[in-house]
């Protein structure tokens, strides 16, 4: 109920303890056969909707995030604007995530894509982080992410802002993976309005950092992975920054 639409590797991991205790051998792959015997297998949804829109006439920012691979968590943010729609109408949600730890550090819904509420998001990340480090913010080249606004608050924070070189999507991957993730396991269902959906978003955002294993983390949450890397070496920060 918490995670309707987990992947069938991770409900694995999370299933064998359960199924070694109580006498069932059952491997990946068979649990695969089982699930897709009884039509249990999530058919992935592919939809797009464009958020961005880069053909405006303030500062875009070179890219300082191609190529590189965060040591520790807070090096590196990444961000990114998407649509869910409820019965009511069509809301934005802005998130902003942790390279390393996958953790969703900061997010917002919004009933439009302003620099005022993207920048919400932003100021959430900022609060949650655990270290003073400089950090690194990565977006695409929306007009939200240039404005004046967005960028006083990321030096106001001590974070250098880094930008797609174009329209390319795959040189913001991992904050577009993260919206895929919230919209097709979690917000599938249509809410009535932007009451229940922040709710539903809440509920979302909670699971994703504490309950649901990452596989790009060896199946640990991303919550686990932010505060253990911190908590081995509190000096490590300190010494980082």
């Amino acid at each position: 109920m918490d995670m309707p639409r987990v992947g069938t590797r991770k409900l694995h991991y999370l299933l064998k303890t359960s199924f070694i205790s109580s006498g069932v051998k059952i491997g990946r792959d068979a649990l695969f056969s089982y699930l897709r015997r009884e039509h249990m297998l999530i058919k992935p949804k592919r939809s797009y909707t464009k958020t961005t829109h880069s053909k405006h006439w303030l500062r875009k920012h070179p890219n300082l995030y191609t190529g590189i691979e965060s040591a520790s968590p807070e090096e590196y943010f990444v961000s990114d604007i998407t649509y869910i729609k409820s019965r009511e109408k069509t809301h934005y949600l802005s998130l902003v995530t942790d390279d390393y730890s996958r953790k969703i550090m900061g997010y917002h819904l919004s009933d439009d894509m302003s620099s005022e509420n993207v920048a919400k998001a932003l100021k959430m990340a900022v609060k949650n982080k655990k270290t003073s480090k400089k950090t690194v913010h990565h977006s695409d080249r929306g007009l939200q992410y240039c404005s004046s606004l967005y960028q006083d608050l990321l030096s106001k924070n001590r974070m250098t802002p880094s930008m797609t070189d174009g329209y390319d999507c795959y040189q913001n991957a991992l904050a577009e993976r993260i919206n895929g993730i919230l919209k097709q396991e979690y917000l599938f269902i249509k809410a009535n309005n932007g009451k229940d959906l922040k709710q539903l978003i809440d509920h979302a955002v909670d699971s994703y950092n504490n309950r649901r294993p990452h596989s790009s983390l060896n199946f640990k949450t991303p919550n686990f992975i932010h505060e253990k890397t911190e908590a081995e070496n509190p000096l490590r920060s300190y010494i980082l920054s």
